[in-house]
C-alpha cells in the first residue's frame, strides 16, 4: 500500500496555475491581430465567451500591449511572446519582446490631444486592475503584463452537462 505522504516528508502542493496558453507571434501587425484574436478564443474556451466584459476588456488590452510589442519592441528577424494565464480569478497576459532599451513608463504620459496615436498605455491602465514591465530572465528584452480579476467563468463546453448528463 503506497503512503499519501512521500518518503521525505514533503507533500506535493497542487499546481497554482489552473490554465496557460503561451505561444510566440511574428513581430508584424498581422502577428498582434492574431494575438488578440487567439487570446480571446481561448477565454472564450476557458467559460469567458465572446462578448462578455472579461473577455472583450483582456481582448482589447491583448491588443494594445501586442501592438507596442510590434511598434516599439521589434527587433528584425526576432518575434513576441504572449502568455495567458488563469489562476484563481485573476487573469493575466504577458507579452514579451527582445528590446530592452525601449521600455514603456511606469505611468503612462498624458497625449497630446492632436496625436492619432500614444493612447494604448492610459487604455491598459485603465482596464487592468494592474499591470507593469519587468525584464526579460532569459534574454535580452522585456515583459509587458496586466492583470483583472474577474468573476468566476462559466463552465467551459467540456464541462458543461450535455442532454445525457443529468443537471
Amino acid at each position: 500500500m503506497k503512503s499519501p505522504v512521500p518518503p521525505d516528508r514533503h507533500v506535493p502542493r497542487p499546481a497554482a496555475r489552473e490554465r496557460e496558453f503561451a505561444t510566440r507571434f511574428t513581430s508584424t501587425p498581422r502577428g498582434a491581430r492574431l494575438a488578440r484574436r487567439l487570446v480571446s478564443y481561448r477565454l472564450d474556451d476557458w467559460g469567458h465567451p465572446y462578448g462578455s466584459p472579461a473577455n472583450e476588456t483582456f481582448a482589447l488590452i491583448t491588443a494594445e500591449l501586442t501592438a507596442n510589442a510590434v511598434q516599439h519592441g521589434h527587433v528584425p528577424g526576432r518575434d513576441f511572446h504572449v502568455r495567458l494565464t488563469l489562476v484563481d480569478n485573476t487573469l493575466r497576459v504577458e507579452v514579451t519582446d527582445t528590446r530592452a532599451e525601449k521600455k514603456p513608463p511606469s505611468a503612462p504620459p498624458a497625449p497630446d490631444s492632436a496625436s492619432e496615436s500614444g493612447r494604448g498605455l492610459l487604455l491598459v491602465a485603465a482596464l487592468a486592475d494592474s499591470w507593469g514591465v519587468t525584464p526579460r530572465t532569459a534574454a535580452p528584452g522585456k515583459t509587458v503584463w496586466a492583470e483583472l480579476s474577474h468573476p468566476a467563468p462559466r463552465p467551459t463546453r467540456a464541462q458543461r452537462p450535455t442532454s445525457d448528463t443529468p443537471a
